[in-house]
This record gives C-alpha cells, structure tokens and sequence, in this order.
C-alpha cells in the first residue's frame, strides 16, 4: 500500500513557531546581549529544519529532494553553556516527523523526540579564530534519548551516540544565525517489522538532522561601575555612574586629547590633561581660554601673562620688566621705599622726598642732606641750606663764628684789634727760652703779661699757642721741646688766671718752618711761640 504524508502547516509546533522566534528576538533586544562569552555564559537557540533516515532500508542523509523538506519537518531547542575559550556543554531537543521514503513510496513514518547532551570544540578560540569572529565554526560529540513513534514504527526508546558540526553567523552583538548537523547512531532498528512490505527491522538506524535558526545569549558579567560593559572587558572600570562610554568601558573622549568628555571643559578641541581637556597654545599651564596673553607663555597667577623679573607684574603694564620692582612703582624698584623709583632717585638708598628727588632733608628747606652744608638747620639755597644764624651777614656756610656777630672780612668772626695783632706778632720772637729748655726766662713776662690782659677783656677769645723749632736736634727731641715750651706758656697764663679751657698748646716741632734754616737768621724766626684767636660759640 502506497502512503502520502503531506506537509501539515497547522502541525502544533509551526503553528507556534512565529511566536517563539518573535519572543526569542524580543527578548535579545532587550537584554542587549552579545556573543556566548565567559561572562555571558548561558544561550538559548530555536532552531528548524528536517530529518532523514539511514540505515538497512536505504540512505537518504544525501538525499535534498523536496519530498524530504515536505515530509519531515522538525523543530529544536538548544541549551549551552560557556566551560572555557574552547568548549561548551549543550543541551539540545527536537521534535518532529521521521521517516524513510523511497521511489515516491513511504516506506515507513512516523515522529521522533530527541534529546542530547553533548560537548562542543569551538574553533573561534582565540587561537584558530578570534573569539569575536563573525563565522565561527564548531564540531560536537555527545550522547542522548530518543523516543520514536508512529503507526509503522516500533515505538520505544532508544540512545544514539551523537556527532556533528555546526556554524554560526553573527548579524549583530544580540543575535547570530546557526547552522548544525547533528548525526545520530541508534542501537537499534525502529521500522515495524509487521509491515506488508515483507521488510524485517534489521540492523542499525541512523538519523541526520539538518537545522537552522537564531540563538542568543543569556545573563550578564560583572560591571561594578555599571556602564554596560562587563569588568573583564572594561578597560576603565571604575567610570563614575553615568557616564557616557565607549565599547571598552572607557569615557567618551570625543577630541581624542586623553581626557574624557565628562572631565573635558573643552570637549571639542583637544587639550591637555593639565588645563582640563582645553587647548594651551603657549604650554604655560593656562588654558586659552581663560589666558590674557595666549601666545606667550607667563604664570597661573598672572592668568597666562608672563613676568620676566618676577614682581608679580605683567610684562605689559611693567615699567621695569628686567628689574624687580613694586606694583605702587608699576614694576620698577624703590629700595629705600620713599615712593621715588631707583631711575629718578638721587638717593635710591636712603628715604628722601619728591622735592629734593629721593635723598633726604632733614631741615626741611629744599635742599637735600647730600649738599646741604647745614643739614639741621634750613637755610638758603644760595649758601649750600645753610642760614646766617648770628644775622652779621655772613651765611654759617662761610661764617667761622655764627653765634657771634661778626665781620665778613675775618669770615664772620669779630675784628681783632691791631694792637692785638701787634702784641701777637711781637711774641713770636719775644717769649724768650732757655736754651734747649721749656724754661721761660723773665724778659718774656711782660709780653705774657699783656696777653693775659686781652684774654680777660676779650671772654670770648680762645687762644691756640703752637711751639715751633729750627731742624737742630733730633726730630723727636724737637717735637718734644716745641710742646713743652706751648705748654709752659699755656701755664703761665693759666696762673695769671686765663681759664684753662679758653688756652690750647700744641707742639709742632721743626715741621712748620716760616723761614730757611740753612743760616742763623732763619734758624731764629722759625723758633718760635704763635698766638691764633679762635672764638667760642
């Protein structure tokens, strides 16, 4: 008897099989997932396609006519999970129509419910393949249950051992279209032997089943800092929440400066780390937006400008930009800080006013200490600052009495009398001495006399008695009698009652001759005894 099996489009597993595919799709978009990994570990796949038959009967496991497609139809689901870079363990089950057909006749049919368990060898391992390769290709081996029935076939179950091989595609990051060909050994023959055929179940059968679908990955890795992108994978993975990321889990960093856009305030000009992601043309450390002087490169404090002496000035409003200097100054130095800068002041070391150009004036009168001959007492620009403080004519400058009214022919000091000066001059040589001594001999008392007369008229003389010597003698010898001698008449006035801080004696030796000592004349002018009036002020 002859069968036709026909293809049944409202058999229960097509009838469902768009909405399986629909939900399977659905839920990878969803969950994002990508290609099996070890932090992806689990994947689910739907798959359908056909089976044929092997074994005492005949061979149709090459056998692609249409009447194969049409007549069995099978479905499967696929369970697998990741072991290593090389190897996943699967768990596949199918269910559909199994039968042999042969010169249009069928010689038997029925349906088939297996399951298996097998181990796959991946070829995208990293070291055939890349991992993330876009064909990988694998082989599997494993072992499972069938269970086959059907009215002419001998229902029951049985336990092939599994071979096969398989490819997948990957179409996107969430799914991958899988091609396998799964081989199955049975223990035994499952045609029915009570069949018109006259046909005994012998032997061995075998099955092939040519399948195709989709599949997809289930769960997620580690992603502590929860930017999408697993731990293992994250080369940044320590990214604050909510920032934007690239595929390994790094910042965006859209003007590929090396900072990230979230920490870049330029994030569309490159920079530099240092100004924050901004651009640094100058390389001061100031970013060019916020630098004053952006092409040359100066200080942070200075926003950017530079300060060539480093006065905390810029060089542009500086008016000493090579010299240290204050800001009250606009950069230029004042050492002595009397707000005169060192370039206009006279005296850049001592505080001084704008007057007299930086030095100082003690007395006020406009005349600075450097050239005042008077510095304590204001004066007259014409006389060095120097007043006329006795109001005789003559300035202090000029005057060698100028607290006592004076004439400017004896330089301020008061006109001594002629008969003074004759009394002086007839000293010179009238104080007479004992040889080589500092005794005064007697003849000398009258002129002493007389001058002690005018010093006690006159309170406000000062007398200066020097002793001179000819060169006769030793120099030592002479220098020591000129002062004894100074000294006894100093003595001999301070007896008769001139006081003694009004006399002063000196000796000078033979060193200040007022006439040759080469002849005996000379010799006796230049011993002699000078009276000089000084005034006391």
């Amino acid at each position: 008897m002859k069968m036709h099996l026909k293809f049944n489009p409202h058999f229960p597993l097509f009838r469902n099989l768009k909405k399986v595919v629909l939900l399977l799709f659905l839920t990878a978009v969803i969950l994002n997932v990508n290609a099996q990994t070890s932090e992806r570990k689990w994947n689910i796949g739907l798959m359908g396609g056909f089976s044929v038959y092997a074994g005492d009967l005949g061979n149709s496991m090459n056998n692609f006519t249409t009447d194969v497609f049409r007549q069995n139809p099978t479905g499967a689901i696929t369970f697998s999970r990741y072991l290593g870079r090389s190897f996943d363990v699967s768990l596949n089950g199918s269910y559909g129509s199994w039968g042999y057909y042969k010169n249009d006749v069928t010689i038997f049919k029925g349906s088939m419910l297996q399951s298996n368990l097998n181990f796959k060898y991946k070829f995208n391992n990293g070291y055939m393949l890349a991992e993330n390769s876009i064909i990988a290709p694998y082989i599997f081996a494993g072992g499972g249950v069938a269970n086959t029935t059907g009215d002419r076939i001998t229902n029951g179950y049985d336990y092939p051992a599994i071979l096969g091989v398989g490819a997948r595609l990957r179409l996107s990051n969430t799914l991958s279209l899988n091609y396998q060909a799964t081989f199955g050994y049975m223990s035994t023959a499952h045609n029915n032997p009570e069949t018109n055929l006259g046909v005994a179940a012998t032997g061995n059968d075998q099955f092939m089943l040519h399948m195709i679908g989709v599949g997809m990955n289930l769960g997620r890795g580690k992603d502590a800092d929860k930017d999408g992108v697993s731990d293992k994978k994250d080369k940044c993975p320590n990214t604050p929440t909510g920032v934007t990321v690239d595929e390994d889990g790094c910042p965006v960093d859209k003007d590929g400066d090396g900072v990230a856009d979230y920490k870049d305030k330029c994030p569309d000009l490159a920079g530099m780390a240092g100004t924050e992601g901004c651009p640094d043309s100058d390389k001061d450390g100031v970013a060019d937006k916020d630098d004053q002087c952006p092409t040359v490169a100066g200080t942070i404090e200075l926003k950017g400008c530079p300060d060539a002496d480093e006065d905390g000035i810029t060089d542009s409003k500086d008016a000493c930009p090579n010299i240290y200097g204050t800001l009250a100054m606009n950069g230029c130095p004042d050492r002595d800080n009397d707000g005169i800068k060192d370039a206009d002041d006279i005296c850049p070391d001592v505080a001084g006013t704008i007057q007299t150009q930086g030095c100082p004036d003690s007395d006020k009168d406009g005349i600075h200490d450097g050239v005042d001959k008077c510095p304590n007492s204001p004066g007259s620009a014409d006389h060095f600052g120097c007043p006329d403080t006795d109001k005789d004519g003559v300035f202090d400058d000029v005057d060698r009495c100028i607290n006592i009214v004076g004439v400017p022919q004896n330089q301020g000091c008061p006109e001594i009398k002629a008969a003074t000066k004759q009394l002086f001059q007839k000293a010179l040589q009238g104080i007479q001495f004992e040889t080589g001594k500092d005794k005064i001999k007697p003849v000398s008392y009258p002129i002493l006399n007389s001058i002690v007369k005018v010093m006690k008229e006159n309170p406000s003389y000062k007398l200066l008695i020097g002793g001179h010597t000819d060169n006769v003698g030793e120099d030592a010898m002479n220098m020591t009698l000129s002062q004894d001698r100074a000294t006894a008449v100093s003595n001999y006035l301070i007896s008769h009652g001139v006081d003694p801080l009004r006399v002063v004696a000196t000796g000078y030796g033979e060193t200040s001759p007022v006439d040759t000592n080469d002849s005996t004349n000379g010799r006796t002018r230049n011993r002699r005894v000078e009276f000089k009036v000084e005034f006391l002020q």
